[in-house]
């Protein structure tokens, strides 16, 4: 379990993902049963707004879901979250098992040692208590009410803290060092590699293409067809949680719809719509942010 200031706010990130069976929010941490959304609201019960996750540990390692939390929250607040202020949005783990607070402590010192925040990470780790789930109208809010989560989360100021705190200078300086000059291109600046020389835009071989950073399953071979442009084409995506479009101008006046992957915020290329299905969808994709594990190799 874990708290990270407004539930609404926590679902999302980890909803839907491969290996992630629920998310529930809900309140724990508190003295009283049975709380109510004023109730907690109110700081009169010591719970706080949390969610509950049950996940695959072979799909989705609890490791994972520790890198994700620290990205979503501030953990150097220990009086609230961004413009929700109270103990029932303070942040805190909530563990369940030794390993699980092993695991925990370890992300947490390095988290500290990272350097992204100047202040001490105040995240308690704490043995899981009871967790009451919350009233019907707060589960999967950013769904339920689309509209009010996207303004109330603009002006929250939490995407703009994650952005600077997760996606700096430093970062992409990082991953400068570590890939070579096209697939820093393509991945960090959202280039477009050269038609018809890159490593995948002919490949025949059964098999799947994952996240060149994470390994993340992102495309099946079954899928990808010869659009004739010279870059790997797929008509369908193998989980539409992991890859996200985002409007983008290229340089250019017209907008076009860039593919990103979820969890690494890699560039992947552009969806097109000229494919062969019935949706016409063509995923354009750069070899240099796939990696292709041939059937015969797969697990």
């Amino acid at each position: 379990m874990f708290a990270g200031g407004c539930f609404w706010c926590m679902v999302s990130p980890f909803d839907e993902l491969p290996g992630i069976v629920s998310v529930v929010s809900g309140y724990t941490g508190g003295h009283t049963e049975n709380p109510t959304y004023d109730e907690v609201a109110g700081e009169t019960t010591g719970h706080a707004e949390a969610v509950r996750i049950v996940f695959d540990p072979r799909l989705f390692p609890y490791t994972r879901l520790l890198d994700l939390f620290w990205q979503q929250i501030d953990p150097t607040d220990a009086d609230g979250q961004f413009q929700d202020r109270g103990a029932s949005y303070r942040t805190a783990i909530f563990v369940t098992s030794e390993r699980q607070r092993q695991e925990a402590e370890a992300s947490k010192r390095s988290v500290q040692k990272s350097g992204r925040f100047k202040s001490k990470i105040v995240t308690e780790i704490l043995d899981a208590g009871p967790f009451y789930p919350a009233e019907e109208e707060h589960q999967e809010y950013y769904k339920r009410s689309f509209g009010h989560y996207r303004l109330y989360r603009q002006h929250s100021g939490r995407d703009a803290f994650i952005r600077d705190h997760w996606d700096t200078d430093r970062d992409r300086e990082a991953l400068r060092r570590e890939l070579t000059d096209t697939e820093y291109r393509v991945m960090v600046l959202g280039d477009m590699e050269p038609a018809f020389d890159n490593a995948y835009w002919n490949e025949t071989r059964p098999g799947r293409y994952v996240d060149r950073l994470s390994g993340d399953l992102l495309f099946e071979a079954e899928h990808q067809y010869d659009a004739g442009d010279g870059w790997p084409a797929f008509s369908k995506i193998a989980s539409s949680r992991l890859v996200k479009r985002e409007a983008s101008l290229g340089g250019g006046t017209d907008i076009r719809t860039a593919l990103v992957s979820r969890l690494t915020g890699i560039k992947l290329g552009y969806l097109l719509y000229d494919g062969p299905g019935e949706d016409r969808l063509h995923y354009r994709v750069n070899s240099a942010a796939l990696r292709f594990i041939p059937r015969e190799e797969a697990d």
